[in-house]
């Protein structure tokens, strides 16, 4: 897996439409409930501690938060949802904000969704997933928190939430267990990461035959 992705540096927040970067290159967005551990996966995936902490100064929690890793890619911070104190208007506005983003940014090439292993598949989980299968983005489901279990209950969580998955999207959504804390499962991780966002480096070729 390329290091690329270790190079990610924040690069600008956005309230509105008209505050995206330009709709180009690829990028990869993140959601996740507030309290699923999206912050500490992104941090653990680019190896830099504070990385997704800009994301939670004052004024920056409720936006789209991008990270440049280069010019052609970025990962995207998606507001974290389940807002019980967020007032109805502002619910209003990212549903739609968001809606939007996942229905015509062409630059959008996958998306993560972090969940807490304990407490999987959500009704906002499901939410999410489904803007990308439905706009045909492959996904994947990171459960977080891994080391918070044995390695016998997160096989068997992990075997249930992959039926789930596979019984309402098909195979378009992959699943892994994942730990910010431990680094287990990182490298998966970031090898499909940088497959969608073109980083990976290409399979070696075989040497020409001498003569």
């Amino acid at each position: 897996m390329s290091q690329l992705i270790e190079r990610a540096r924040y690069l600008l927040s956005a309230h509105n439409a008209r505050q995206l970067p330009d709709d180009e290159g690829a990028e990869v967005a993140f959601a996740g409930r507030s309290n699923a551990g999206k912050s500490s996966a992104l941090n653990a995936l680019t190896r830099q501690n504070a990385l997704a902490r800009v994301s939670k100064t004052p004024g920056r929690t409720q936006q789209l938060v991008f990270f440049q890793i280069t010019p052609e890619a970025h990962l995207v911070d998606l507001p974290g949802y389940g807002y019980a104190k967020v007032p109805l208007e502002l619910q209003a506005h990212w549903q739609a904000f968001i809606d939007k983003y996942f229905r015509t940014r062409n630059a959008l090439k996958g998306l993560v969704v972090v969940m807490d292993i304990r407490h999987p598949l959500k009704e906002y989980d499901l939410q999410m997933l489904g803007y990308a299968v439905q706009r045909g983005l492959p996904a994947h489901a990171l459960l977080t928190k891994a080391d918070k279990l044995g390695r016998g209950q997160q096989g068997q969580t992990l075997q249930k939430v992959r039926k789930d998955l596979h019984a309402k999207f098909g195979d378009t959504v992959s699943v892994q267990v994942f730990s910010g804390e431990s680094k287990q499962g990182v490298e998966e991780a970031r090898t499909i990461i940088g497959g969608w966002l073109g980083l990976n480096p290409p399979a070696e070729e075989a040497p020409a035959p001498q003569g």
